[in-house]
């Protein structure tokens, strides 16, 4: 659990940890294959190796809190699907003795839909994609198909909508809860909202600007201009919180006009969220000043100061996503870090202006080149998260994250893109599931219980996986990806075969695989059977994007 200092406990904090040659302060450990020294800025100004935390190799006590205590929310009992369990008596009381609380409606994922009918990207060329995931999927794409309008994927293109031309690319588009409107922002004040049911839907302006009812033109520069990099519809579709250049806003669609402006953070603010979905009063922004700031609606008027400040990232935060019950949200920093927090332990604005002016994160670090150098500190000196997930790299781009499921799942699993080509699944304990790679994935198919694809070949692409979506109803994943070598994006579907049966435990569903390798290797070895036919047994479950080889004289991976 994060050390909490109580609001009351005057620090010197500069003093103790403001410069980088303090003896107290919280550096990595020494033992790494590579030590760099420390010499001054200079050291930090230019990158010169790849600096990655190692994921938990156990469960961190915590999280198994967390878990425990119930305060998190439904998190399925896995003991229904043991197999070897006959404590019969453990299973009624496990029923009994945790009742299932009230499923809290949330906006489950930012590229499918709410019922998982329809998957939608956007890319640079300000074009909308929308993907039907219920028809059967299409015909591999052969070379002469790809083009740059399109990201390369199985799936049936349901609808494309050019939208309105901003500022270098579309930074963000959220479907409103009835996936009838979609919104979406560019690096420009304006957002534009538009119907997913037409084939050339009018685009509304939505201007965020000071001057109500002025369009600054193709470029949108003019006085107050300013760039978009997050927009959310509200719970009901109303309203859209948006946020920019420090500021975060709220615009009323019904009163057509901007309702909220907050000059929110000292930087760029990446991200913003609603934190429930009833009521719509809490607003979270995350920005690259290294902090997630809280704003409750109805005490706006009386002092624009925040309710709190979730304290704990070194480096800019990438986004940030609400579980939707008001009390936990999960962010991704560029200090290489996923952190939990839970709304009711943030710090006060009072603790954090006074360390708001000392920099705890690498000097002249730039998270968009793939290097991350040693840091100086593993977390802020305030760190008021409940838990933090490593192993995934957040550089390139701005990495997403986000709960899983709470229907399927019971939200007990946090996922996360990564500028290494993979997936990432944790649990709430801060030890990694599974770890999915894109390269390794087998074509789109729609249908679970349908013939399978051949796989693909191997391929070395350099990928990163900015966006992953879990389906609210089924055992599926969909990510999107963009490839340098291939100079675009790329649209993958990852399926855990029978994990519904399950009760959706991941770590059952990886249990049961391992036991099937080993059945599946020991007969092998008995009665020297094909590799070919070990393979078909073990597809059953293997999951694509997953690493597995076959003991056998191929060693062949699949």
């Amino acid at each position: 659990m994060a050390n909490l200092l109580s609001a009351d406990h005057d620090l010197d904090l500069e003093g103790e940890l403001g410069t980088d040659d303090e003896e107290d302060a919280d550096y990595l450990d020494e033992d790494e294959d590579e030590v760099m020294e420390d010499d001054g800025d200079e050291y930090y100004a230019t990158p010169r190796t790849v600096f990655i935390y190692p994921p938990a190799t156990t469960p961190q006590a915590a999280g198994v809190h967390l878990i425990k205590s119930g305060e998190f929310g439904r998190v399925e009992p896995k003991i229904k699907a043991r197999k070897n369990n006959r404590n019969l008596a453990a299973v009624f009381n496990n029923r009994l003795t945790n009742p299932h609380p009230v499923v809290y409606k949330e906006d489950y994922a930012a590229v499918l839909s709410v019922d998982s009918s329809f998957f939608y990207t956007c890319s640079q060329d300000f074009r909308l994609h929308i993907y039907d995931t219920t028809a059967p999927p299409q015909r591999a794409m052969s070379r002469a198909d790809v083009t740059q309008d399109q990201p390369q994927t199985t799936m049936n293109l349901n609808r494309r909508i050019q939208g309105q031309h901003g500022r270098w690319t579309i930074t963000d588009a959220n479907l409103s809860p009835d996936n009838d409107r979609i919104i979406y922002s560019s690096i420009t004040s304006t957002a534009y909202m538009c119907s997913t049911k037409e084939d050339n839907p009018v685009q509304v302006p939505i201007p965020f600007h000071d001057s109500p009812g002025v369009h600054y033109g193709f470029w949108d520069s003019g006085p107050g201009s300013f760039g978009l990099f997050s927009c959310r519809f509200s719970a009901d579709g109303n309203e859209v919180i948006a946020g920019g250049r420090g500021y975060i806003y709220v615009y009323d669609l019904l009163a057509n006009s901007r309702s909220v402006k907050i000059l929110a953070h000292a930087d760029d603010v990446n991200s913003c969220c609603w934190a429930d979905t009833s009521s719509g009063n809490v607003l979270v922004s995350a920005s690259d000043d290294s902090y997630l700031k809280v704003w409750d609606r109805r005490s706006l008027g009386s002092s624009p100061k925040p309710s709190g400040v979730l304290v704990g990232h070194t480096e800019g935060i990438t986004y940030v996503s609400a579980k939707g019950d008001g009390r936990y949200v999960v962010s991704n920093g560029k200090d290489q870090a996923m952190r939990l927090w839970d709304l009711r332990k943030m710090r006060s604005n009072g603790e954090y202006e006074r360390t708001a002016h000392i920099e705890y994160g690498v000097p002249n670090f730039d998270y968009r080149y793939p290097s991350y150098p040693r840091p100086r500190y593993k977390a802020h000196p305030l760190d008021c998260s409940v838990m933090t997930y490593r192993g995934h790299s957040v550089l390139m781009t701005l990495i997403r994250c986000h709960f899983s499921p709470t229907e399927t799942t019971g939200g007990q699993y946090l996922y996360s893109g990564s500028a290494d080509g993979r997936i990432h699944i944790w649990s709430l304990d801060g030890t990694l599931v599974q770890v999915l790679d894109r390269t390794k994935t087998l074509p789109i198919q729609a249908d679970p219980s349908g013939v399978e694809y051949s796989r693909t070949a191997s391929r070395n692409n350099a990928s990163c996986v900015r966006d992953v979506s879990w389906s609210p109803e089924q055992p599926v994943i969909i990510s999107a990806a963009w490839e340098s070598s291939r100079h675009g994006s790329t649209l993958a579907r990852h399926e855990w075969k029978g994990l519904s049966k399950m009760t959706n435990s991941l770590q059952d569903w990886e249990e049961k695989r391992r036991q099937e390798q080993a059945e599946t290797a020991e007969s092998g070895s008995a009665t020297r059977r094909s590799s070919r036919i070990q393979q078909q047994r073990l597809r059953r479950l293997l999951m694509p994007g997953m690493y597995f080889s076959v003991d056998d004289d191929d060693d062949e991976e699949m």
